[in-house]
């Protein structure tokens, strides 16, 4: 591949979409490869190792460290994770905003990012991750995550009822799980 192309690559996300607004946000990410690194399903129960229990750690920390976040559903999976995310307006105010028609021009820029937005908080996760399975592995620079992550703006209770439920039975439904790779 050329060079140039290298950091000329299509965004997932929605254009001059505000990822900082409040709502909830469906996340899937991926580990490098879709390796088998966080532990594996067994009678249909993920039964995690120390690298599975250090990510779901650092998701529960999201939750702890940012006052404008509230964690619902999440799984923490073999090769990856699922999880919802509320972006609140206060921590005191749990607002439930199904308005996703305000689309401003997002402040997310490479090399700048936008506090508390969503790109921001996953980029801070695996940055968590991928340090601390580094560090249990004496090592540096080994890279936990593909390259980005999934995201869907939840756009009304029906869809996080359905998001949480795809969520929770996850593990049950692990060996037709397309990223069982």
């Amino acid at each position: 591949m050329n060079d140039r192309h290298k950091h000329n690559r299509k965004s997932t996300r929605l254009k001059n979409y505000d990822y900082s607004q409040s709502g909830f946000y469906f996340i899937t990410i991926c580990v490098k490869n879709r390796y088998h690194l966080f532990g594996e399903v067994i009678e249909n129960k993920v039964v995690l190792n120390n690298y599975g229990q250090i990510a779901k750690y650092e998701w529960l920390q999201t939750g702890k460290l940012r006052n404008n976040v509230r964690l619902d559903e999440f799984v923490v999976m073999p090769n990856h994770i699922h999880g919802i995310i509320q972006l609140l307006e206060s921590r005191d105010a749990a607002v439930e905003s199904w308005d996703t028609t305000c689309r401003v021009p997002t402040k997310e820029q490479f090399g700048k990012p936008t506090k508390n937005s969503i790109p921001t908080i996953i980029r801070s996760y695996k940055s968590a991750v991928t340090k601390s399975v580094n560090e249990l592995n004496n090592q540096q620079g080994d890279k936990v995550w593909q390259r980005n992550y999934y995201e869907h703006i939840v756009r009304n209770q029906e869809e996080l009822d359905r998001i949480g439920e795809y969520i929770k039975y996850n593990p049950v439904n692990w060996r037709k799980d397309k990223l069982n790779g």
